[in-house]
């Protein structure tokens, strides 16, 4: 067998391992011997936790805000209030992640900007609003470096299901009033201190990631305990007729089957390219 393939496949091994239903407590040791011998780009990073962030993002909106809308549970922007039975809406399910992403070590940022936000403070400015025209007329990702030296990276945010639509239409403060599904509403924008990382760094990060989407879920159905009438929580997903919701167990290992491949796929690439660039492989 090669050195790719067989360091790919302890890519994926690793992959398996760690994207299961419960993550690894320890890293190998042997890592330790390797970081500075070995190193991704952040792309590589920014390519596995967008995967996790539009997988999480998507399910929660189709499937806990959709369904639980037909079930009779009610989303907004005041949520947060004691009073108010409501959970956050998609955008704010997202920030909410990022919120509790800031408060990890990977120092990883998270923010969801656009040229015609919804609130002023998402409004694009000086090179990320360069960057984020490249990516309205080509629907790519862009890559850069901001004056800070971080590396950054913005992703085409999509309206892909009708509530995003009708919320943003009919919003007061909506600078836009006719978005319509398949429309560019804005860029999911990710930012690392460093243009690289080693495989120790990568693995913490990512696992960071999906720490902080639980935590955010978790959050909305520790709100919902609270409700004169709250719906159970346990293995079943709400739809109409059937006010439930699923455990943060639960949410967790469908968001850990649908983007497994694709975080396996974002690492195994980095290091492919660096087999095949004569570099050092990574030591996983």
């Amino acid at each position: 067998m090669s050195i790719t393939k067989i360091s790919l496949s302890g890519m994926f091994l690793v992959g398996a391992v760690y994207l299961g239903v419960s993550a690894p407590s320890k890293l190998p040791d042997q890592q330790a011997s390797a970081d500075g011998a070995c190193s991704y780009a952040a792309q590589h990073l920014f390519e596995g936790v967008n995967a996790i962030n539009d997988v999480a993002r998507t399910l929660y909106t189709k499937n806990i805000v959709g369904g639980g809308l037909k079930a009779g549970l009610k989303f907004g922007e005041d949520w947060e209030q004691p009073e108010v039975e409501k959970g956050p809406l998609p955008a704010l399910f997202l920030r909410l992640t990022a919120a509790r992403l800031e408060r990890m070590p990977p120092q990883l940022g998270l923010y969801l900007g656009s040229d015609e936000p919804i609130n002023k403070s998402n409004l694009f400015s000086g090179k990320q609003a360069e960057a984020f025209k490249k990516v309205k007329e080509t629907r790519e990702p862009v890559f850069l470096t901001d004056a800070n030296e971080n590396a950054v990276a913005m992703y085409p945010d999509i309206a892909s299901v009708q509530p995003c639509v009708s919320c943003h239409n009919n919003h007061a403060d909506s600078p836009k009033k006719d978005w319509n599904i398949d429309d560019m509403m804005g860029a999911t924008t990710w930012t690392f201190p460093s243009e690289t990382l080693s495989a120790d760094t990568l693995i913490v990060t990512t696992e960071a990631m999906l720490a902080a989407v639980a935590e955010a879920y978790q959050i909305y159905l520790d709100k919902t305990a609270g409700f004169s009438d709250p719906p159970a929580i346990g293995s079943a997903w709400p739809k109409e007729g059937r006010r439930m919701l699923p455990s943060a167990e639960i949410f967790m290992q469908r968001v850990r089957q649908d983007v497994a491949l694709q975080v396996v796929d974002a690492m195994a690439l980095g290091l492919a390219r660096k087999i095949n660039g004569g570099t050092t492989p990574c030591v996983l």
